[in-house]
């Protein structure tokens, strides 16, 4: 029997309270094991940063045309329709070759084909300056579109093989906020820019700031089995929490495939539903928004960028602390796809922009979108989240998030198209805020009716009951 309390002595017979002294020693050990974990996690921020920057120049690219569309439209003579038809036009070959980009990513791996498509869409954006007519204007954006293809679905399989299911939420949303980061950054530098030294700068800019990025990713990144740089006992965690269950772990089940996903129950149908009504508002935000301002607030060029930048600002700061809310609420129990509930409500969030049509002060307006924003960043960063965590088999990530993606843009390319027509017809923005925010509501039923089940799983259980489902695997 263990002797314990004050009255135990040591063989000197000195008093020796075991007690205290275990804890104190249990106590510095988890204080060690802390500061272990903490320097472990410094290098997987590294992984965090590459996806944040890279989501950031993809959005840099797309949203030069929309900070640049009233010179150009000027100088071109464009009428509104015309520029909701170039607004769109990236996202066709965008959505086209979202899939069969992801099926490269399954075969090559995220570097290989996160490089090729970072090279042709920065030189794509880079030629997008020397275009003098609608249709080169629509064939750089077109090429633009490709090479984007690739930036999702390779940014899905780099979280699958890098980073613990316990920190999905957090890194997703780090690599979602940087597409609101990048028409922040875009929206401060367009207006000086263009300015000083003519529209076409700004594509010359961000297309070269696009192939110097590449080089660095070329140089640095690595899967955490190949990485020189990673330590032995992060890579050991990596490896053996990356996957949502644990019978997720083994990288090498054979794939289901598209069509078995497609086949195996709404799931993937309903987050593609989600996204899209999601993707929808967000592309309203991306192609119309500095436009808006100039013509319903009064604003100039210079002025548009400064205050289209607080809005985006702003969604990138509570997207990623969303993304760390639902990690610490969800402890790693991801696999009964609970992170559905915080998609709904974030949609929901997201729906404020239905009250756009009643504001007039710019400082309310802005308060509303930066609302909106927030929750439509927070919906497609947990999606992507969603996704990871019901998906069974990791080698079916790359095609499974190719078509959650082509799901968002099916929507997403409609919606400058629309919004063109809206205007063009009404005079005002009123409509196109109105059907924005009856999408989002959408949305938000689709999550909590379509995704009960887990992706890729032979069973019928649905994945409310995770802990049945273990068991039975």
């Amino acid at each position: 029997m263990a002797i314990v309390g004050p009255d135990a002595t040591s063989s000197g017979g000195r008093r020796k309270e075991r007690k205290p002294g275990g804890e104190r020693e249990a106590e510095s050990e988890l204080g060690r094991s802390s500061v272990r974990e903490a320097v472990m996690q410094k290098k997987r921020v590294w992984i965090a940063l590459m996806l944040f920057s890279l989501a950031m120049l993809n959005y840099i690219d797309r949203v030069t045309l929309s900070f640049a569309a009233s010179p150009i439209a000027k100088e071109l003579g464009l009428s509104p329709v015309a520029l909701g038809y170039l607004f769109s036009s990236f996202l066709w070959t965008y959505t086209i070759f979202l899939i069969p980009m992801g099926m490269l990513v399954d075969r090559f791996g995220a570097k290989r084909v996160a490089g090729f498509g970072l090279a042709l869409w920065s030189a794509a954006t880079a030629a997008t300056g020397i275009a003098g007519s609608f249709p080169s204007l629509l064939a750089t954006r077109l090429v633009m579109g490709a090479g984007e293809a690739t930036s999702n679905p390779a940014g899905a399989r780099v979280i699958r093989e890098w980073i613990p299911a316990s920190e999905r939420g957090m890194t997703n949303a780090i690599f979602n906020s940087g597409s609101y980061a990048g028409p922040a950054v875009c929206a401060l530098v367009a207006g000086p820019i263009i300015a000083s030294f003519g529209w076409p700068a700004l594509f010359f800019a961000a297309g070269g700031i696009g192939l110097v990025w590449l080089a660095c990713w070329l140089t640095w990144f690595a899967r955490p089995e190949d990485a020189t740089w990673l330590g032995e006992e992060e890579r050991q965690k990596i490896l053996s929490e990356r996957g949502a269950r644990k019978v997720d772990l083994d990288a090498s089940a054979p794939k289901v495939g598209l069509i078995g996903l497609l086949r195996k129950g709404p799931t993937l149908w309903g987050l593609a539903l989600t996204q899209g009504c999601n993707v929808y508002s967000q592309y309203l935000f991306l192609t119309w928004m500095p436009s808006y301002l100039q013509a319903t607030k009064g604003l100039t060029i210079a002025k548009t960028g400064f205050y289209a930048a607080i809005p985006y600002a702003v969604a990138v700061v509570l997207c990623i602390f969303v993304g760390r809310i639902s990690d610490q609420l969800l402890k790693g129990d991801v696999g009964g796809g609970k992170r559905r509930y915080m998609i709904a409500f974030a949609m929901l969030l997201a729906a404020v922009i239905l009250f756009a049509p009643f504001v007039q002060n710019v400082w309310l307006i802005l308060g509303l979108i930066a609302i909106s924003l927030t929750g439509i960043a927070s919906t497609t960063s947990l999606n992507f989240a969603l996704l990871n965590d019901l998906l069974k088999r990791p080698r079916d990530v790359g095609v499974a998030m190719g078509f959650l993606v082509v799901g968002g843009n099916v929507f997403g390319l409609l919606a400058p198209i629309v919004t063109g027509y809206v205007v063009e017809s009404t005079g005002n923005y009123d409509r196109a805020f109105v059907i924005a925010g009856a999408l989002l509501v959408v949305g938000a039923t689709s999550i909590l009716t379509l995704t009960l089940r887990p992706l890729g799983d032979d069973s019928d259980v649905p994945a409310i009951a995770p802990r049945k489902l273990a068991a039975e695997a």
